[in-house]
């Protein structure tokens, strides 16, 4: 069987996600908490590897599980991120940055480089590289700038692997999600602060739908691929935000 890693693989949109390709891959589940792990692990019959993704040597660890156990890696999804605790730019407090650029964007560059070191040796070569985008990597909320800047960032690191990977068949897209119903989203029912000042409810979408987008792309023959998806709640505030 096919073997796929998920970053932030415990909970929310990662769980989802590893749950609905466990039916075509053998799912390696990472993140920081290991009972959550195990719980993924059991469900879907993968491995779980606590991993910190804002460590190098940690990532490195993950992927050296990868290629020992199992000999190669067809799939990544980079998940693992994190929103911060915002606020009005002056505020914003310099650990809460670094803590956001080290989870959303570095993470995410660790993990995308050591797939790609393995993609591009094991035989046959090739492989899929997914990112976590966000609705936020094109139009920014207010009182987010860490998100926002690091999820721009994504896109950047998306086209870059999609670039540099054409000599080595690996095939890198992106998925923007827009108001999934996870736990990271539960304050939005309350309402949250919109551009235009005010502040207001934003409906949701089920997890499961995202996780049907990601096997799609994950399934898509290397000639082929998903370069950039939009998928959200169908009546979010992303078209004509503020």
């Amino acid at each position: 069987m096919r073997t796929a890693v998920v970053t932030g693989g415990g909970s929310g949109l990662g769980r989802a996600m590893a749950v609905r390709l466990a039916t075509r891959y053998h799912v390696v589940v990472a993140g920081r908490t290991a009972s959550s792990l195990d719980e993924v692990a059991a469900e879907t019959g993968g491995t779980a590897v606590v991993t910190d993704v804002r460590s190098r040597e940690s990532v490195t660890a993950l992927f050296d599980v990868v290629r020992d156990r199992f000999g190669r890696l067809d799939l990544l999804v980079n998940n693992a991120g994190l929103f911060g605790r915002g606020g009005p730019i002056a505020s914003v407090d310099a650990e809460d940055w670094q803590a956001v650029v080290d989870t959303n964007l570095n993470g995410a560059f660790w993990c995308a480089q050591a797939a790609f070191r393995l993609m591009s040796t094991q035989e046959p070569r090739g492989g899929r590289i997914i990112n976590n985008g966000s609705i936020s990597a094109h139009a920014p909320r207010p009182h987010a700038v860490a998100y926002t800047a690091t999820k721009h960032a994504i896109t950047g690191l998306t086209k870059a692997l999609s670039l540099e990977g054409r000599e080595f068949d690996i095939a890198c897209g992106q998925i923007d999600i827009g108001n999934a119903a996870t736990d990271m989203t539960a304050a939005m029912g309350s309402g949250v602060l919109q551009a235009n000042g005010s502040t207001m409810p934003e409906p949701t979408m089920n997890a499961d739908d995202v996780a049907d987008m990601v096997l799609h792309m994950a399934e898509l023959p290397l000639t082929a691929n998903v370069q950039f998806m939009t998928v959200m709640a169908t009546n979010m505030p992303y078209i004509g935000r503020g």
